[in-house]
């Protein structure tokens, strides 16, 4: 009798070499290398060895910490190290080699056809800058989103990939201004709090470091939101990235113009436009990292109910603090490499419940049923290490049972005597596993699948 494969073939399809992966990730690599080459020779050019060296260890500084930050942000359903990577990389290297060719050959134009270099700088800074640098940064968020669409869900993932781009872009343009300024120093003869060295860091390391990944990311939150539209608003989903274009170019025309709008023109442009600014959009992106764990706990019960999870699950797996006690637990009983799988379980449990609030939606592609079965597997085959933490995570996290009133004592007992373990839970501890499983259950959404009914795999009765 014949059966079905478990997947579905494609048919053997001729590439040319150029179409090949390893091809396209090596001329990627190559385009970033050569940029990173010019640029650093470029900026070494302009500061000298020795203030691109004093550029360079001061420019460092706020990296790491705009780096975790969008981490942190993106610990819910957390994208691959390959794309954060490209994405710095890009604004290191590419777009900013972008925006100094860019940015010198336009002022020069204009200073050369309206002979006022002054005036040219000024249209430089106000004009050109926010429109070359803000198109440079935003291809990095328009790559990932063509390329790695599966990767780049929301808002949230829109907001990492165009802040770590913009951190990239960031730290080599500061490298730029704290070497030329420390050249400048060293030609005056300045030291300390006085030189121009200080008040450049002071500004543009402690005051501002997150003016760069402010604007880029109203552009990443365009993207954002065109990827959570319907497949068929198609104006939309190019409306959408445009108009986050426009809107970061505008804030980094204001923050570039501050200086002409008097003495105390640029710290009133920060009190008042900045600093709400990025208030506002930090509230907006928890928000959405809120939401993002109310999906994870309103989907996953459809598989507890297949008997892919335990009803203890989705509690866990909607709480981050109840998965960072999960991941500690793991760590202390099965070491880093059950730390690892803890946190591997999460991020496809995560995943499933994106997926299947997408299908939903009529966006998860035809691939549905494929990429679901794909997952569960995953978290099959990681549930004996991931399970009893999860579990655990759950009894800690869970808020304590609220007790009975006194007249409500199943039992008649003396006034002001709780019954505070009548109370509800919510979770219930998972049955300890059988040899056989005793169901076999249904996938959880969707049509019917190809293969017939599938129950998560293991020893089946004879």
């Amino acid at each position: 009798m014949a059966t079905c494969p478990p997947y579905p073939t494609r048919a053997h399809r001729h590439t040319h070499w150029w179409q090949r992966t390893w091809v396209r990730y090596g001329a990627l690599i190559a385009l970033l290398a050569l940029s990173g080459l010019v640029i650093l020779a470029l900026v070494r050019q302009q500061t000298g060895t020795q203030g691109f060296l004093v550029g360079l260890g001061l420019a460092v500084l706020p990296v790491p910490l705009l780096l975790a930050a969008f981490r942190w942000l993106d610990r819910v359903d957390p994208g691959p190290w390959r794309n954060l990577l490209f994405c710095f990389a890009w604004g290191a290297c590419a777009a900013a080699l972008i925006a100094i060719v860019a940015n010198s050959f336009a002022t020069r134009w204009i200073a050369t056809a309206t002979a006022d270099p002054a005036g040219a700088d000024t249209w430089g800074a106000t004009v050109i800058a926010p429109v070359v640098e803000e198109s440079a940064k935003a291809a990095a968020v328009l790559l990932v989103f063509l390329f790695r669409r599966r990767d780049f869900t929301g808002i949230v993932d829109g907001v990492v990939v165009a802040g770590v781009t913009a951190t990239g872009f960031a730290f080599t343009e500061n490298i730029l201004y704290l070497g030329t300024a420390f050249g400048t120093d060293q030609l005056t003869g300045d030291r300390g709090i006085a030189s121009v060295t200080a008040a450049t860091f002071f500004v543009r390391v402690v005051m501002s470091p997150f003016a760069h990944p402010l604007f880029t990311v109203l552009t990443g939150i365009g993207f954002g939101i065109a990827a959570l539209s319907a497949g068929r608003h198609h104006l939309r989903r190019s409306l959408l990235p445009l108009a986050g274009l426009l809107l970061a170019m505008g804030m980094h025309a204001l923050w570039n113009g501050s200086a002409a709008f008097g003495e105390y023109g640029f710290f009133a442009v920060y009190a008042a436009f900045m600093v709400p600014s990025f208030g506002l959009l930090t509230w907006l992106v928890i928000w959405t990292r809120q939401r993002e764990l109310g999906t994870v706990r309103a989907e996953l019960p459809a598989y507890v109910t297949a008997g892919w999870l335990t009803p203890a699950e989705p509690y866990a797996l909607g709480s981050m603090r109840a998965r960072r006690i999960a991941r500690q637990y793991a760590r202390r009983h099965a070491g880093k490499e059950g730390a690892r799988a803890v946190a591997r379980y999460e991020a496809c449990a995560t995943s499933v419940a994106f997926l299947r609030r997408r299908a939903r939606r009529g966006r998860a592609g035809a691939n549905f049923t494929v990429r679901e079965r794909a997952l569960l597997e995953a978290l099959w085959h990681l549930r004996d290490v991931a399970r009893p933490a999860l579990d655990h995570a759950a009894r800690a996290t869970a808020p304590p049972p609220r007790p009975l009133p006194p007249w409500a004592h199943p039992y008649g007992g003396p006034h002001g005597v709780y019954a505070p373990w009548a109370a509800p839970t919510p979770y219930a501890p998972h049955p300890a596993p059988t040899r056989y499983a005793p169901y076999a259950p249904q996938a959880p959404y969707g049509p019917p699948s190809p293969y017939g009914p599938y129950a998560p795999p293991g020893p089946h009765r004879p």
